[in-house]
């Protein structure tokens, strides 16, 4: 192959949901894909819709040597890459009590520290070939948090914040990040991907919501994760593409809200703020 065959992409957490349908989006683009999971096996099906511009890896991302090694197979099977998307990962469901610290390290290895052990492999090649783009699957839970959900919305903040100052370290070598912010879409998120934690009954009165959510979300959520994909793939390919995408109306209506309670907070107690000075 060379390397006028269409861009080439890699792909994190290819199983099921977004991951599968951003490769399957990135092949009926004509482009080419490393798809990757942790159990490659799962990836047959894309590996069969892509032919030959399709590659299948194993990839746990808390693993520095797979990390490594599906960076090589990119590299060898493609001549290059051009796209980086951070997608693995799963929910979290209970209150911050609840949760154990164990629980809470091992969702931030995987989507925190996995996502930025991929990224900062991907970009001395991205550096020096002068172009790319470095897509992180954040979530509407990467700009406010809901009870029950301070977990799994604590490593899309923290993702949302790295890759902030990424994008302006990166931008003089031609390179771009894309923050991606969905709503609800049906990926399975509520299903056996979703880590609950043990439960407190105090905290049934905040809570007790959040978890018959999660129970009954699965099939009912308003998103498309095809369209999603699309979209995705549309914004790599626009010059003019934001630092943040939302997908979904309920991502765009829940951040806009929490912007709008924060701008609230912030013109409330600006006397306060300002009056903090020496002198």
């Amino acid at each position: 192959m060379t390397n006028t065959d269409g861009r080439v992409w890699l792909i994190t957490g290819c199983s099921a949901g977004f991951g599968r349908e951003i490769a399957l989006a990135a092949l009926a683009a004509g482009d080419r894909v490393l798809a990757t999971a942790r159990r490659p096996e799962t990836l047959d099906g894309v590996r069969e819709r892509g032919g030959d511009r399709v590659r299948t890896a194993a990839l746990d991302v808390t693993d520095a040597g797979q990390v490594d090694a599906a960076v090589k197979t990119a590299l060898e099977e493609f001549g290059r890459i051009d796209v980086v998307v951070n997608n693995a990962g799963n929910g979290s469901v209970g209150a911050v009590e609840e949760l154990t610290m164990e629980e809470l390290r091992a969702l931030m290895e995987v989507m925190f520290f996995g996502a930025v052990a991929v990224t900062k492999a991907v970009l001395p090649h991205l550096r020096a070939q002068g172009s790319g783009t470095v897509v992180q699957i954040s979530s509407m839970g990467g700009q406010l948090a809901p009870p029950g959900y301070g977990a799994y919305c604590a490593t899309k903040y923290a993702l949302e914040g790295i890759s902030e100052a990424l994008a302006v370290e990166v931008a003089p070598f031609g390179v771009r990040v894309l923050i991606v912010e969905p709503g609800a879409f049906r990926t399975e998120f509520g299903g056996g991907r979703m880590h609950r934690s043990r439960s407190i009954d105090a905290y049934a009165v905040s809570t007790s919501g959040t978890r018959d959510a999660v129970d009954s979300m699965d099939g009912t959520q308003p998103g498309d994760p095809a369209k999603a994909a699309a979209a995705i793939v549309r914004a790599v390919g626009d010059a003019d593409a934001p630092l943040h995408l939302a997908l979904g109306a309920d991502a765009v209506e829940a951040i806009r809200g929490q912007h709008r309670a924060l701008a609230a907070d912030l013109a409330a107690w600006e006397e306060v703020s300002r009056a903090t000075a020496l002198g």
